[in-house]
């Protein structure tokens, strides 16, 4: 699923794929992914113009254009941002493309259409953005420690709550709190001085080598790395990991490192 270093990674696709570039040509192959514009409106809107500088908000993608309207995009689960020949066969997914020269396609492909594209103008960008929490990469410990403050329920969901913390996911929020010694279930509220000074830094290296690597990379001395094996074990200290429901999704951790609260 996408998470915040991957839509980093859209972002530098969608710069140095058609940053500055005149839109040529925009074809919709399945509207199910328009959300408040028709695709004729999409490709009135925005043939013609030329993207200004891309930015990530949260799991967010804006792709502002010169002197028009932002072009917003979100991947929801399975959607990706490549930059292709033209002449490249569509894949099945490929539901938008934007031609913008002779050799360049920027292609939005979504297999499960959860989320999509939409058109906004600058107050519509920041209604849309209002309800969001601080970006993840971006924000400092205070501002991260205020975030946390006064929530209740485990840390994992709160972590992985859009409205607290902006580009956390699944794999990330896990990664973080194997890194931290922290169980996804221990109350926000009883995590000490000491913990929340763990936490943050983990979360910062975390996402800072998962942006180099444009994802969150399956490498063996992470937990990402060994979560899905037949019988996944800790890289850190071996012991067998366990995995569980948060929040409606998969939640894996090592008892021996991450103690349950007493």
């Amino acid at each position: 699923m996408p998470e915040l270093p991957d839509v980093e990674a859209f972002r530098r696709v969608l710069d140095s794929c058609a940053r500055g570039v005149p839109l040529r040509r925009i074809d919709v192959h399945d509207e199910g992914v328009l959300h408040g514009v028709s695709a004729r409106g999409l490709r009135r809107s925005l043939e013609g113009r030329r993207f200004a500088e891309p930015q990530r908000r949260g799991k967010w993608l804006l792709a502002p254009t010169e002197q028009g309207p932002t072009l917003m995009l979100h991947f929801g689960m399975t959607g990706q941002l490549l930059c292709c020949r033209p002449a490249e066969a569509l894949h099945p997914h490929d539901r938008v493309t934007f031609t913008v020269g002779p050799d360049r396609q920027l292609r939005y492909r979504d297999q499960r259409k959860l989320k999509g594209l939409w058109l906004a103008d600058e107050s519509a960008v920041t209604r849309m953005m209002k309800g969001q929490g601080p970006d993840a990469l971006s924000v400092d410990r205070p501002g991260f420690e205020d975030a946390l403050s006064g929530r209740r329920g485990g840390i994992k969901s709160a972590l992985l709550d859009q409205s607290v913390l902006a580009g956390l996911g699944n794999l990330l929020a896990d990664e973080i709190l194997w890194r931290a010694r922290l169980h996804p279930a221990r109350p926000v509220g009883t995590l000490t001085g000491q913990e929340l000074a763990r936490l943050y830094p983990s979360m910062r290296r975390t996402l800072r080598s998962a942006v180099a690597a444009g994802r969150v990379p399956p490498r063996r001395a992470w937990l990402t790395g060994r979560r899905d094996d037949a019988d996944p074990v800790c890289p850190r200290c071996g012991e067998r990991l366990r995995s569980g429901r948060t929040a409606g999704r998969r939640t894996v951790w090592c008892p021996r490192c991450q103690p349950a609260a007493v």
